[in-house]
This record gives structure tokens, C-alpha cells and sequence, in this order.
């Protein structure tokens, strides 16, 4: 039995040694993966900040080239007398056709009130014709009718 419990207690050794190992692995892969999982959050992290500062550095510059680009844009035609003069007629006709397209509408506004109030008032005119011929037939009737009863109460007295 001494040999039975001697060879207990080696195997006991070992499977404690096996699991020490196992979990020594288990502890150390553990590590490396949150080395690895900080190491890409971190690479995340980083990314996201370069491409903020980018952007922050990008917009203004930008901002500047367009505004320049306008700028050049603008002052381009008076550089020189004959294209000023050619920009100059530009603005000119440009503002004639505006003028002329603005008297055309005023006109044209002006003609369709003028119209809607014509229209108006021949209809308000139309009704009250309408009305002074039922009050006047109302009263012609209703002065036949007082006449006739007037002649009626009168030829009755007559009797």
C-alpha cells in the first residue's frame, strides 16, 4: 500500500505541477491579449485625434484658398482698362434687362388689379341693380295690394 500511496501522491504532484503550467499559459495569454486589445484601442484612439487635427487644420486652409480664389475673381476683370470697360457694359445690360423685367411685372400687376377691381365692381353693381328691382317689385306689389283692398274697402262701403 505505501507504493500505492506513493504513486497517489506523484501523480497528485504532477497534475498540480500540469495545472500550475496550464494556468501560468492561460494567465499569460490572458496578458497578451489585453496587451493586444489596449495596444488597438489605443491605435483607434490615435486615429481618430490625427484625422480631428487634420480636419482643424484643413477647414481654415480651405477657407483661405477659396477666399482667395474669389478674391481673384473679382479683381480679374479691372486689371486691365478694355475688360473693365467690358465688365462695366456687362453690369450696364445686366441691370437694364432687370429694370425691364421689373416694369413688366409692375405692369402686368397693375393690369390684372385694375381688372379684378373692374370685375369687382360690375358685379357689386349687377347685385344691387338685382336688389333695387326685388324691393321695387316688393313695394309695387305690396302698394297693388294695399290699392285693391283701399278700392275693395271703398266699393263695400259704396253697397
Amino acid at each position: 500500500m505505501a507504493t500505492q500511496s506513493s504513486k497517489d501522491g506523484s501523480k497528485a504532484k504532477t497534475q498540480a505541477k500540469r495545472a500550475t503550467t496550464e494556468a501560468k499559459k492561460s494567465a499569460s495569454a490572458s496578458a497578451e491579449a489585453g496587451k493586444r486589445a489596449v495596444a488597438k484601442t489605443a491605435s483607434a484612439e490615435k486615429s481618430q485625434v490625427q484625422t480631428v487635427a487634420e480636419t482643424a487644420v484643413d477647414f481654415p486652409v480651405g477657407v483661405v484658398l477659396s477666399v482667395g480664389d474669389r478674391v481673384g475673381e473679382l479683381v480679374e476683370p479691372w486689371t486691365d482698362r478694355s475688360r473693365a470697360e467690358k465688365q462695366l457694359r456687362s453690369y450696364r445690360n445686366q441691370l437694364r434687362k432687370t429694370l425691364k423685367r421689373t416694369e413688366r411685372r409692375g405692369a402686368s400687376a397693375r393690369r390684372k388689379a385694375a381688372t379684378e377691381a373692374r370685375k369687382t365692381r360690375n358685379r357689386v353693381e349687377r347685385e344691387a341693380r338685382r336688389r333695387q328691382r326685388t324691393v321695387e317689385s316688393t313695394l309695387k306689389g305690396s302698394r297693388a295690394h294695399d290699392l285693391v283692398s283701399s278700392v275693395t274697402d271703398q266699393f263695400a262701403a259704396l253697397r
